[in-house]
């Protein structure tokens, strides 16, 4: 007996005892070997990472389980036993079907989705080098569509399915389940997966805040095993693609004089030949006096590690981008990012922390609406940049000489201080606790707290006769402020599996309060050279604005599947917020949606050729909370005295009036889809059709004016619109070879159309625009050129023209009636684009890749605002056409005469300025190598790159860029001078250690 329990003692006494375990892990489908792959003893924290040649040596005991994992792998577990080499080959986890989602408040797997959710690809989404994930989803999504422009830190448009709202119309977006309304301070490169909600199925479960989709946005987490290092660094430089063609100073001189003759003036001096005063000695060049070569740049450093129990992941990211202006606005941010994440037996935990510091030089703009790049391309070439006799040392235009309106708009930016500093903080924290087998409970509390500072300081200056700022009126205006989000969850869920029955069942309370505090500080009155500090002004003035918003939300979701069959999504939200009266201030929203994978059915035979088919559909309603605070509530003024006889008697008027029984905003959207894998799910095909319809939409309707309020419109729910189209999404994977490539395309189309406006459908005017019934939003409205006047036998013979001469614009007498006036112009075509698509494409071969990224827009009109400013035909700089204008020698041209004042209004929105706003783009373009390592103990990989961005673009159009940003949603489609996209070139490096 003593002899067997010393051998059983013996053979656990060995059994415990640590030994090397050496092997290689290689891929199942190529059979290479994969290095940076996570060699674990399962339970603890003792774990290695493989080399370049897939080799590993980890100490472990024959009662332990190793676990291999590495991403876009399956997970492996093998037990230990006797041997002392495990070689293990991964199989690949690529394949979408058993790719798991995140969803609202969850994960599913995507062969299961019933709703419409995109996933992106955010390996190749990165190659866009951004500040912002809005500008990486361009042309990667289906039926998202994005505009931007070439500022540092500028705002970036982003649209999902259209239009819903006629205020709000950005989507919501949730990053580790923290909702926030725009990742503006989060580093791009943290991210690990991304996907859009586009539907009322899928984004039902966000109630009021998902009417104009979701983006969910997840981080990289900590993995158990050794630490993981890695570094990537990108180094770029930017400039403008092209410039536009601008007059000299002889052309310049040439179109003025002319205008100034046509109009029964005389020559300005500067322009005058004759004139003592005559400007021949500046030319400048002012597009290549203010474009230069700006700095993109982005550093990243990522820890990584940790065991079962409590595993990490830390970020820190510096991007900075100096402006390819010549000016000081430039854009730097550093973030830093903590995940936390663990398990317990039954208890699951975990925690992040992320800060972010943000600096932001403005451009600035010397009256409200306009354009540094419109004030910069009409400035006279007669105009020095700089002047050491002017106050401030920049150029100026004279108006005794040269009588030109003309901006310096690099002095003018180099001399205002207009800086913003953001700090970001965002925490969350959560714990799941399993109850019993199939039951959780999660609880989970976030915060999202930014605090900024602004300041604006107008030094006195001398930037010519009209943009003269005198002490008295130097000005320094300063904000600072901060916003604080709090948001608890608490979720129930329940899975189960009841032979071929799953359910899985989601039951929350979302409580969420979100505070508001804004300090505005003004001073007057500066001396030059004088401190910009507010205590040294000659008059202060203050005001502060707080507000606060709370909601509270029941939420509900119902998953059910039948034999891997059948599936059912039902989800149910109740809201309620402080933003809408009591009697209004609930609302509920629903969604239900289904699903059938008709491969799995046993008695339908599919061709061989398809693998997996899946068709699905739902309908849902949506609700939208776009509104002021307080704006059902009207404002008075308390101190409004009235003079009755001699006696001044106190009173009150209304100011503002407000609709007291407004409301939320609803979409109701109905979608269908087949989705297709074939060739062994090589090849992979989406087809969908979508329509969205909202109603009861925010409008401003008009007041009388007899009602004292201010404006005189009220803000009631009064419009309707519809938007609905078809989405194709096509991929194609081939690993088989050594040269391995995928390749991926999408197509959007959109039709959007008005339901209603108002009480009584009177039209919404913008920019040469105007949005009607029966109409797309936005759709440009001007009048029609039929020509130009040759003599004024053909002006009398034309509807009438007031101040009409030969050399003049004809325009088209639409209605008959003699009379060329506003009910003269007429729809010419659609602002929002018919159709949006991206194509990718990315391969690889031994060490080196490749990938490019096409994307591109049409069928949409565009009115070129920034071509119409150069062909005024006044004091401003022109563009090159104008040298062809109009003259008794020269009557074969569409150039109509310059002339001061525009008196026949040859200057009007026409579409003479109307331009296709089709185009192709080579968005990213990338050449990478991966360097081969050979023992090496320090560096796992190493890659290095070169890529383009914004590389070519192949469009007809005449500005700077089709894809410009313009935030207005009535007048989209006028460019009002968006910075241009500039085109980059990057080198980088990734390593990992």
């Amino acid at each position: 007996m003593a002899i067997v329990i010393m051998f059983m003692y013996t053979n656990n006494l060995l059994a415990q005892q640590s030994k090397v375990i050496e092997g290689v892990v290689t891929s199942v489908s190529e059979g290479a070997p994969l290095p940076g792959v996570n060699v674990l003893v399962k339970g603890t924290s003792n774990g290695v990472v493989t080399d370049f040649n897939g080799k590993y040596s980890i100490n472990a005991s024959s009662n332990d389980v190793l676990v291999f994992s590495y991403i876009g792998f399956a997970n492996k577990e093998v037990n230990v036993g006797n041997q002392i080499v495990v070689n293990v080959s991964l199989q690949d986890d690529t394949t979408s079907l058993d790719e798991v989602v995140v969803v609202g408040y969850g994960t599913q797997r995507k062969s299961d989705l019933t709703g419409a959710v995109s996933v992106v690809n955010v390996d190749e989404a990165k190659k866009t080098v951004s500040y912002d994930v809005g500008k990486m989803l361009q042309g990667q999504v289906a039926g998202v569509t994005v505009q931007s422009s070439g500022e540092p830190g500028g705002f970036v448009n982003i649209k999902i399915r259209g239009i819903t709202s006629f205020n709000n119309n950005n989507p919501l977006f949730v990053i580790d389940g923290m909702i926030v309304d725009s990742p503006y301070d989060f580093a791009p490169g943290e991210i690990e997966s991304m996907q859009v909600l586009k539907d009322a199925s899928s984004a039902a479960i966000y109630g009021v805040r998902g009417a104009n989709g979701v983006i969910i946005i997840t981080t990289k987490k900590g993995k158990t095993g050794k630490i993981d290092l890695r570094y990537k660094s990108v180094v770029g430089f930017q400039n403008v693609p092209n410039n536009l063609s601008l007059t000299d100073r002889v052309g310049y001189q040439t179109i003025t004089s002319a205008a100034e003759i046509n109009a029964g003036l005389s020559v300005v001096p500067g322009n005058d030949p004759s004139s003592p005063l005559y400007i021949n000695n500046v030319d400048t060049d002012w597009q290549d006096e203010a474009y230069k070569t700006g700095i993109i740049q982005n550093h990243s450093l990522t820890f990584a590690g940790g065991a079962e129990s409590l595993n990490y992941s830390m970020n820190i990211d510096y991007f900075d981008n100096s402006s390819y202006f010549e000016t000081p606005q430039n854009y730097d941010r550093l973030s830093t990012t903590l995940n936390l994440n663990g398990e317990k037996g039954k208890f699951r935990y975990g925690a992040k922390i992320g800060y972010t510091k943000s600096d932001k030089e403005n451009f600035n703009e010397y009256l409200p609406g306009t354009s540094s790049v419109i004030q910069l391309l009409q400035a006279i070439p007669t105009m020095p940049v700089y002047d050491e006799n002017r106050l401030g040392g920049y150029g100026g235009a004279d108006n005794l000489t040269q009588r030109a309106i003309t901006l310096n708009v690099i002095g003018f930016n180099n001399l205002i201080d207009n800086s913003n500093q953001r700090n970001r903080f965002i925490g969350n924290v959560w714990g799941e606790y399993e109850i019993i087998e199939g039951l959780k409970y999660t609880l989970r509390a976030s915060a999202d707290q930014l605090d900024w500072q602004t300041k604006f300081f107008n030094p006195p200056s001398d930037l010519g006769w009209y943009y003269l700022t005198t002490n008295e009126e130097s000005a320094l205006d300063l904000t600072s402020g901060n916003e604080t989000r709090t948001i608890v969850d608490n979720l129930l869920s329940y899975s189960k599996e009841i032979e071929k029955h799953k359910f899985d069942v989601l039951l929350g309370w979302v409580q969420e309060r979100f505070d508001h505090y804004n300090h505005i500080s003004r001073g007057v009155g500066f001396e030059p050279g004088e401190i910009s500090h507010i205590e040294y002004a000659d008059d202060i003035s203050a005001r502060e604005y707080e507000s606060t918003i709370t909601s509270l939300s029941y939420i509900s979701r119902l998953n059910y599947s039948y034999d891997d069959r059948y599936l059912l999504t039902a989800n149910f939200r109740r809201d309620r917020s402080s933003l809408f009266p009591s009697k209004n201030n609930t609302g509920d929203y629903f969604s239900v949606s289904g699903a059938w994978k008709v491969h799995n059915e046993t008695s339908i035979n599919l061709p061989e050729v398809i693998n997996t088919m899946k068709v699905r559909g739902g309908y849902g309603q949506l609700g939208n909370n776009t509104i002021a605070n307080y704006g059902y509530t009207g404002t008075v003024n308390g101190f409004a005295s009235y003079a009755f006889g001699n006696n001044l008697a106190p009173g009150t008027t209304a100011v503002s009036l407000k609709d007291p029984n407004i409301k939320w905003e609803d979409t109701e959207t109905i979608n269908a889809a087949i989705e297709l894998g074939m060739l062994d799910n090589k090849l992979n095909v989406t087809v969908e059709y979508f329509e969205k319809k909202s109603t009861n939409l925010l409008a401003d309707v008009p007041l009388p004016f007899s009602t004292g309020s201010f404006p005189a419109s009220i803000t009631t729910n009064a419009a309707a619109v519809k938007n609905n189209g078809f989405e194709f999404v096509v991929g194609y994977n081939n690993s088989d070879n050594e040269f391995k490539y995928n390749i991926s395309a999408n197509l959007g189309t959109l039709k959007n159309e008005v339901l209603k406006i108002g009480l009584d459908g009177n039209p919404i005017n913008g920019t040469g625009s105007r949005t009607e019934v029966g109409r797309s939003i936005g759709e440009l409205y001007v009048y029609e050129v039929e020509g130009i006047f040759q003599d004024q036998a053909e002006i009398d013979a034309h509807a009438f023209q007031s101040s009409a001469a030969p050399g003049d614009i004809k325009y088209k007498d639409l209605n008959d009636d003699g009379l060329i006036t506003d009910d003269d112009r007429s729809f010419q075509g659609v602002s929002i684009p018919k159709y949006s698509f991206g194509l990718n494409f990315s391969s690889s071969y031994k060490d080196f890749d490749f990938s490019c990224f096409f994307q591109g827009s049409g069928g949409n009109k565009v009115i070129n605002g920034t071509y119409h400013d150069l062909m005024l035909g006044d004091y401003v700089n022109h563009h090159t056409d104008m040298l062809d204008f109009w003259t008794p020698q020269n009557t074969d041209t569409n150039i109509p005469r310059p002339i001061i004042g525009d008196p026949n209004g040859n200057n009007r929105l026409s579409n003479r300025f109307i331009e296709n706003g089709d185009y192709i783009k080579l968005q990213t373009l990338e050449l990478g190598y991966t360097v081969p390592l050979k023992d090496t103990k320090i560096v796992q990989r190493a890659r290095v790159y070169v890529s383009g961005q914004n590389v070519l673009t192949i469009s007809n159009y005449k500005g700077y860029d089709p894809d410009f940003n313009n935030g207005g949603l009535f007048s989209r489609g006028f460019d009002f001078g968006s910075f241009p996209n500039p085109r980059g070139f990057m080198f980088g490096v990734e390593v990992d250690f």
